[in-house]
């Protein structure tokens, strides 16, 4: 088992080192500050996503819903703050409920009706991609910064100042010298030490632009948020019984309804932030917005060591393999690669990273 986690960890750097390498050399553009400060923008969005995905894969399901999910919330509290005049805030609680209860309820179907979730959820991309067009009514509805709309734009477009940076790097080191896990005490100083340097890294590259854009912050709340849920509490303990074996769990007393249900409850949370990010970030709601984003979300995953059997996977793990996915992307739109050749390197990731998997998985 060591074997193969060193050999997957061997090639997800591997694989990160060439694709940067190869980006770096094509377009000089791809390591200036200003570059790297988007492409965490867009690591923070696909990110959020895929740890999202995370917790619907770990019990050995999949979403395919989550990409017109996010058109849809996102466009949601778009028309009610720019064409009714809501508070910024209030259509994104709005917004936010309504993913939750969706979620809810697709969540309900799978488990109480025993439908497959692939099923169920294929059936909510195409019911939400419609509903997304009914509500933007097939239009572009402008995310513009003011007055009580300003948050909403603020969050792709605000920066924290370059001081605040700093100490929240500070705080960082801080809170991976207690988390920090390891064999021995000479192991989790040196795991403690790199993530330090990893941060401070980070915060000078950030602050060489603008500093650090507000969705890094929400992506590590997220990331902090599945990362404690899965590997420190009950209902984590239960996604991984149930994605290794959901029978012998059913007889072990696991709740694996409402473990399930709840799992769904909060893709929907996760999928509505994620929905306000990608459409502050695209300027405007339209009907492109979150298109294929479940297929990245499932790469990102699976490039990250997660079993699409269920079981095996992890919150770092995810994050690592979406800084693929994003740097992927990133460099493609850089290099002004026509969508055609996008859409085939994205289905070529992902069909790889399967067979990976299923590799590895012998």
């Amino acid at each position: 088992m060591m074997g193969k986690r060193s050999l997957r960890d061997f090639s997800m750097i591997l694989a990160l080192g060439l694709v940067a390498a190869y980006f770096s050399l094509a377009s000089p553009q791809f390591l200036s500050a200003r570059n790297l400060s988007m492409l965490a923008i867009e690591l923070s969005i696909t990110a959020t996503l895929a740890l999202g995905m995370l917790l619907i894969i770990l019990p050995g399901h999949i979403d395919l819903s989550v990409g017109s999910g996010v058109g849809l919330l996102g466009g949601i509290a778009s028309v009610l703050v720019f064409h009714h005049g809501w508070p910024a805030v209030l259509a994104m609680v709005l917004s936010l409920t309504t993913g939750i209860l969706v979620w809810f309820l697709m969540g309900s179907l799978v488990v109480r009706q025993r439908m497959p979730a692939f099923i169920i959820t294929l059936g909510g991309l195409l019911v939400f991609k419609g509903l997304f067009w009914l509500v933007i009514r097939n239009a572009t509805v402008p995310v513009a910064p003011g007055g009580t709309h300003n948050l909403y734009s603020l969050l792709t477009t605000y920066y924290l100042p370059r001081p605040a940076g700093w100490a929240l790097a500070a705080a960082g080191t801080s809170v991976c010298a207690f988390a920090v896990q390891g064999e021995d005490a000479e192991d989790r100083f040196l795991k403690a030490f790199l993530a330090a340097q990893g941060l401070f890294l980070f915060t000078l590259v950030m602050n060489q632009f603008r500093g650090i854009p507000l969705p890094v912050l929400i992506l590590g709340l997220v990331a902090g948020a599945v990362a404690v849920l899965t590997e420190h509490t009950p209902f984590g303990r239960h996604l991984y019984a149930i994605g290794g074996n959901e029978e012998a769990s059913v007889v072990s007393g696991v709740p694996v309804q409402r473990t399930i249900i709840a799992a769904f409850a909060i893709m929907g949370s996760i999928t509505a932030v994620t929905g306000f990010m990608q459409t502050a970030y695209a300027g405007a709601s339209t009907t492109s917005i979150g298109e294929l984003m479940e297929l990245d979300a499932i790469a990102a995953c699976v490039i990250g060591g997660t079993s699409l059997k269920g079981g095996r996977g992890s919150a770092l793990r995810v994050l690592f393999g979406s800084l693929i996915m994003a740097t992927l992307l990133n460099g493609m739109t850089l290099l002004a690669v026509s969508p055609e050749f996008k859409y085939i390197a994205r289905g070529l990731v992902l069909a790889l990273a399967v067979w990976v998997d299923v590799r590895l998985s012998r």
